[in-house]
């Protein structure tokens, strides 16, 4: 059985259980909390040098790491993960955009607001606001015709990007301009499976 290391409260750790419940594959879980540093003890790093979470354990023992590496890797041969070359390539496109803007910009705000270092750090929450706007903007041109991000139909690239775009107001971003987003948000949490992120 595959094995999933992290905390369930972690972005990114959702994004790999919310697709193994979705194409319903059997898992167990085993907590790692990074907060506490529990990702940078001995054993932890024997199984995954580069010290994050998620990480996912395979039957054989091998360890994957990196959510958007695990998507891909869970995702293929699935109607999840495209049905053509072009569509594969346009999903890995948004999964490097979710990483390099979103989660960037988005997630790291939100972490700091939660955690109480928004003072200690409103100089670069002021610049990751107006950047993550940004980005935002780009995702809502995008739907502005579309359901869904690649192919017209939920694939990982939605899933990626949902997981801090809809709860990006808890890091004070505004949603309301965005109804294109607000949109597909429903869209995503409607397909089979569904859960939501847990303490958001």
């Amino acid at each position: 059985m595959l094995r999933l290391y992290g905390i369930p409260t972690s972005g990114n750790c959702y994004k790999v259980e919310l697709l193994l419940k979705q194409l319903g594959i059997p898992y167990e879980t085993v907590e790692v909390n990074s907060r506490v540093g529990e990702n940078r003890r001995p054993e932890y790093l024997a199984k995954n040098p580069l010290g994050q979470i998620p990480a996912l354990e395979l039957e054989d023992g091998t360890v994957l790491a990196e959510s958007a590496a695990i998507l891909v890797y869970l995702a293929e041969d699935t109607p999840l993960y495209g049905q053509t070359r072009l569509e594969r390539a346009e999903i890995l496109k948004w999964l490097l955009f979710e990483q390099t803007r979103i989660a960037r910009y988005i997630a790291t705000t939100r972490f700091w607001v939660r955690a109480g270092q928004a003072e200690a750090n409103a100089e670069l929450i002021a610049q990751n606001l107006k950047l993550g706007t940004e980005a935002l903007e780009i995702m809502e041109s995008h739907l502005r015709e579309k359901e869904f991000f690649v192919g017209n139909r939920y694939t990982i690239a939605d899933l990626a990007l949902f997981t801090y775009t809809h709860v990006a107001e808890q890091g004070g971003f505004d949603l309301k301009p965005f109804p294109n987003i607000r949109a597909w948000c429903e869209r995503v949490k409607a397909t089979d499976r569904f859960f939501p992120l847990p303490g958001a």
